[in-house]
């Protein structure tokens, strides 16, 4: 069933029709939600006109079953006449279904922060998904879901935040020949490094001000060892426990990582909940 088959002027009356408008809700987008939306206001003010007539004493000279049939036709009319009005409560259905669904606004982009010079592009909007997007997604989705096996961490979660980090795959470090570091999270190479390192101009933020800097990153063979690093640093370091533990919502789990000192980047969180939102739509798009 298409968008385009739901009556405008219908109503779903029952379990069976409300359940194919859900469905079609997260299948066909914004145009969708909107008609469930008015569905179930629609539902709602027919049951509360229900009791109000029912409350409602009855004169005895026109009761029948025919006269109840018709009322409760008139009711239902009436359901959908006031339904999906400006302001109403099929407004406040769709904020609620966008939220749930992933198809939220976007929120707006902030320079990003602890990753080489230029490495982080600007996500793009909701619904409009750049061409490196979607090739940065359809690239590292074989590895990210091997990964993810191991892990546990959400393939999505993995291939937005490494999206971000690199600018969709546009701007990764690169060793001092050129070469590629294969290094697609910004993972810094601390004392405990013992692989090969990346050397490069980054922006670090100290209260709230971005500096560049010079830093040492850590450098991989391969988009499968980068993964697996990042995926081992969520996993095993007692930093990201909290984090490791909201892998339900992109939200939460960006917030998390930021608590946690992921990045000095102040606005991170708000990005990296964007990019990760982003990826899970195109890997709905691309399923």
């Amino acid at each position: 069933m298409s968008v385009a088959s739901l009556p405008s002027n219908g109503l779903a009356a029952d379990a069976r029709s409300l359940n194919a408008l859900k469905l079609q809700a997260g299948q066909a987008g914004p145009a969708a939600i909107k008609e469930t939306a008015k569905q179930l206001e629609s539902l709602f003010m027919r049951e509360l006109i229900k009791t109000m007539r029912e409350a409602t004493p009855k004169s005895g000279m026109l009761d029948s079953p025919q006269g109840d049939l018709g009322s409760d036709l008139l009711d239902q009319q009436l359901a959908v006449h006031i339904s999906g009005q400006p302001g109403g409560l099929a407004d406040a259905i769709v904020r609620q279904l966008t939220q749930q669904m992933g198809t939220a606004a976007p929120t707006p982009a902030l320079k990003p922060a602890a990753v080489p010079s230029g490495a982080a592009a600007t996500p793009a909007p909701a619904g409009a998904a750049s061409v490196s997007q979607t090739g940065f997604v359809q690239r590292m989705s074989a590895v990210a879901a091997k990964v993810e096996q191991a892990s546990g961490i959400p393939s999505g979660f993995m291939i937005g935040q490494a999206g971000h980090e690199s600018g969709w795959g546009k701007h990764e470090i690169r060793m001092p020949d050129g070469s590629p570091s294969f290094n697609l999270f910004g993972i810094k190479a601390g004392p405990g490094w013992n692989g090969k390192v990346a050397q490069v101009t980054t922006t670090e933020y100290v209260n709230g001000q971005p500096q560049k800097t010079v830093a040492k990153f850590r450098a991989y063979d391969s988009y499968e060892a980068s993964f697996r690093d990042y995926a081992q640093l969520i996993n095993q370091s007692p930093r990201y426990a909290q984090a490791r533990q909201q892998t339900a919502s992109p939200t939460a789990y960006a917030n998390g990582l930021q608590r946690a000192g992921y990045a000095t980047d102040p606005g991170y969180a708000a990005k990296l909940s964007q990019a990760i939102n982003s990826t899970l739509r195109l890997q709905r798009v691309q399923a």
